[in-house]
């Protein structure tokens, strides 16, 4: 079963409330924002991240931030006691997220990775992301999310840059 069919079975078997967005193959959050019509910070950026605990020990780390954030390497880091955090190579973070890069879908379905989120992204009622398609997304309801995914909750954004 691909990572799309499984999310559109899980969000119909859980009853979830969401709604499937048919857009323009997009992988960039900005853009995609724009094509599904919604704020970026609506939109869960999904990040592969490999945190080194040690010589030859690693963590895989599926970090989901609002859209308009930067993920927080120095905040994982620490949280997972490591010596380095970075974005997982490519081959490595499309393997354990089970979709292309840009498509990213905010659950953990291999057991080697952890699911992270930041709190500020489910301030919102609804949120957007890609659903392991470039040209399919979803809305859906925060709530739902959270008791689908069960997520680690935890501040791994950057905070937003202030004009001054």
């Amino acid at each position: 079963m691909s990572a799309h069919d499984w999310l559109m079975d899980q969000l119909e078997r859980n009853q979830a409330r969401f709604r499937v967005i048919h857009h323009a193959a997009e992988g960039r959050t900005g853009p995609a924002s724009v094509l599904r019509r919604h704020a970026v910070a609506q939109a869960a950026k999904c990040l592969v991240i490999r945190v080194a605990t040690g010589r030859r020990s690693r963590r895989y780390v599926l970090a989901v931030v609002p859209g308009d954030r930067r993920v927080d390497l120095d905040g994982l880091r620490a949280m997972y006691e490591g010596v380095e955090a970075s974005f997982a190579a490519r081959d490595v973070a499309e393997r354990l997220a089970g979709s292309v890069s840009g498509s990213v879908m905010p659950f953990a379905r291999h057991p080697d990775l952890d699911l992270v989120v930041d709190p500020d992204l489910l301030l919102h009622d609804e949120i957007f992301f890609n659903a392991a398609r470039l040209d399919r997304s979803v809305a859906l309801a925060t709530d739902d999310y959270v008791a689908l995914a069960r997520p680690r909750v935890e501040p791994i954004a950057q905070q937003p840059l202030t004009s001054g």
